[in-house]
């Protein structure tokens, strides 16, 4: 049996009763919480049939330490990780699958709020590499407000091998730089891809970028060198998404 995880945060948990209600082990509320996002849980819960327990603040400190919990939280039996071949599975009966990959972020609410965009965009996975990258924690759990429960996150042991799988698969994979010759919307986002950002700061590393079929920009008009990493993804994320409506 796999060891419980918890989330917390109004919006995730609330939508982890919405959404996977058997997956709820128990739900923990501070006992001076009376509102109504608190009695809307409540609800749920009881509608469920989920455990629900009041508890004071140096439990849930103890438990969650100086995160920003809200005074919510839950155990919650977590999502099947899923590996590399899980996603070629999955390509196999996607129409224009749409993955984002992430090379070496490390900043959890980045990586939680490139997993609530991705999820909002209809992403296949996300992919991170296992070492030097932020993974799936409480934190990331609420930031991303539920997506982490619905949208797989894969960590890979190479990131570039992974790219390369998911090529020989027929995607095509394109990746994100300030310096790029193309702007993102000159460049055809309606086939299946894998957007590929780079770290806070540095960017995609050179190896990686010999593995992108394209290299695309967003465009600017300030004085900024770069946008924040879950903000580029979002924008370019968004940009598939209005290319695919369009088309």
């Amino acid at each position: 049996m796999k060891p419980s995880q918890t989330i917390y945060g109004v919006h995730a948990v609330r939508v982890m009763l919405e959404r996977h209600p058997q997956r709820v082990v128990n739900v923990l509320l501070a006992e001076r919480r009376d509102d109504p996002r608190t009695r809307a849980i409540e609800e749920l819960a009881q509608r469920h049939g989920r455990p629900l327990r009041r508890v004071n603040a140096e439990s849930l400190k103890h438990l969650l330490g100086d995160s920003t919990h809200q005074g919510v939280a839950a155990e919650i039996e977590p999502l099947a990780p899923w590996t590399e071949d899980d996603v070629l599975v999955a390509l196999a009966s996607a129409r224009a699958p749409l993955i984002l990959a992430l090379d070496g972020v490390q900043d959890p609410h980045n990586l939680g709020a490139c997993l609530r965009t991705a999820d909002a965009c209809g992403a296949l996975a996300v992919v991170v590499p296992k070492d030097r990258a932020a993974q799936l924690t409480p934190t990331v759990r609420k930031v991303a407000s539920g997506a982490a429960e619905t949208t797989p996150v894969v960590a890979v042991t190479n990131l570039v091998r992974s790219l390369k799988l998911l090529k020989d698969a027929g995607l095509w994979v394109v990746g994100a730089d300030a310096s790029a010759p193309k702007d993102a919307r000159e460049v055809d986002l309606t086939a299946g891809i894998v957007l590929v950002l780079g770290a806070e700061g540095c960017g995609l590393r050179h190896l990686t970028q010999q593995h992108c079929d394209f290299m695309v920009r967003l465009p600017q008009r300030g004085s900024v060198e770069s946008l924040n990493v879950s903000v580029a993804a979002g924008m370019l994320l968004y940009e598939a998404v209005r290319q695919r409506d369009s088309k």
